[in-house]
């Protein structure tokens, strides 16, 4: 019975609709229509400027250093330059797409304050300018670890040309930001290198000096200078002991610093090789330019707008213009019972 009561209630309300609909069709049907034609007049270029988009599509390598890339020995070298980069370097690529330098130089480069037709005399035209640059330009990256650059602009060409321009703009950034650390790096290499190269110099020549007066090989020439020694006295040939024991006292007194500066000269030696290494490393890293990108989708000029979406628009505007009239129409049918309920409520 009550499965009955329930179905009657449900027949009932649904036959009320039904009617309710059926009584006021030609009203609804004529707010129908004069919905969508307004929205579609109103969402036409007639009021709202239509916007077309372009997209390019950048993969970041995963490689940040031209040295590291190229100087490296390749057994432990951990990133190769013509990797893709992961999260990293997305991250990266997206901080410095969203970069005031970025905007800047885009600004500068198309003039965006008159094509905006923001006033230059205005106040806030920076707050404005930086408005409708975020509005038209935005970065994100794509489910494929790729980064989406994608602009809106009422000139189809324009928005093609800033979007690869900004993808251009990429590498220059990232290495500008990479040498202002790269060439103080340079300059600090470069003078550890040549104070080194000046070490190596007066070592050598402190050696020469050492060898022009008879200290050659201090190690060797006492070995053989000594069995020499014992030859002549077993002979008794005291000229020959003479000349013999003064080589030996000659070693005996630079032998020391001989084999001390002949140590140093191996030690610097070394270190003089280390430093020319990073020193060739470190002027690659602030003379050279290789992109840090691969571009998989550049910026093609735009067939048709973007934007706005006129459909869209029109189908929300009539179903909310719909809905609002029958809510209003409802209302005006129960104002009456609405009245004498909020009397009996005010009685109460």
């Amino acid at each position: 019975m009550a499965l009955t009561e329930s179905n009657s209630e449900v027949q009932f309300d649904s036959g009320s609709v039904l009617f309710f609909i059926y009584k006021w069709r030609y009203s609804l049907l004529i707010i129908t229509i004069s919905a969508i034609v307004l929205s579609w007049a109103f969402s036409s270029s007639l009021f709202i400027t239509p916007k077309f988009r372009s997209n390019v599509i950048l993969f970041p390598s995963a490689s940040s250093s031209i040295s590291k890339s190229l100087l490296t020995d390749r057994s432990t070298q951990r990133n190769d330059l013509l990797d893709f980069g992961h999260d990293a370097q997305i991250e990266h690529m997206l901080q410095i797409l969203n970069s005031s330098r970025i905007r800047q130089n885009v600004v500068q480069r198309f003039n965006l304050l008159e094509h905006y037709g923001i006033n230059p005399n205005n106040h806030l035209k920076q707050t404005m300018l930086l408005r409708e640059y975020n509005r038209n330009v935005s970065f994100r990256r794509t489910e494929y670890l790729a980064v989406r650059i994608s602009v809106l602009d009422k000139d189809a060409q324009m928005a093609a040309d800033i979007a690869n321009y900004i993808g251009g703009l990429v590498d220059t950034i990232r290495n500008q930001i990479q040498k202002e650390v790269a060439i103080p790096g340079l300059r600090i290499i470069e003078q550890q290198y040549i104070l080194q190269s000046h070490q190596v110099k007066a070592t050598e020549d402190s050696l020469r000096r050492l060898r022009e007066i008879g200290v050659h090989d201090y190690e060797t020439q006492t070995e053989v200078l000594t069995q020499q020694l014992a030859i002549e006295i077993a002979r008794g040939n005291y000229q020959a002991i003479r000349a013999l024991e003064s080589k030996l006292a000659l070693l005996a007194k630079y032998g020391g610093s001989y084999v001390s500066l002949k140590e140093q000269l191996e030690h610097d030696t070394r270190q003089q090789s280390l430093l020319k290494a990073r020193y060739d490393e470190a002027r690659v890293d602030a003379e050279q330019f290789l992109p840090f990108k691969f571009v998989v989708e550049p910026a093609i000029k735009a067939e048709k707008k973007s934007y706005p979406l006129q459909w869209l628009i029109v189908l929300i505007s009539t179903f909310g213009t719909l809905v609002i009239s029958i809510l209003i129409i409802l209302l005006s049918e129960n104002f009456k019972e609405i009245a004498l309920l909020v009397e009996k409520k005010k009685a109460r």
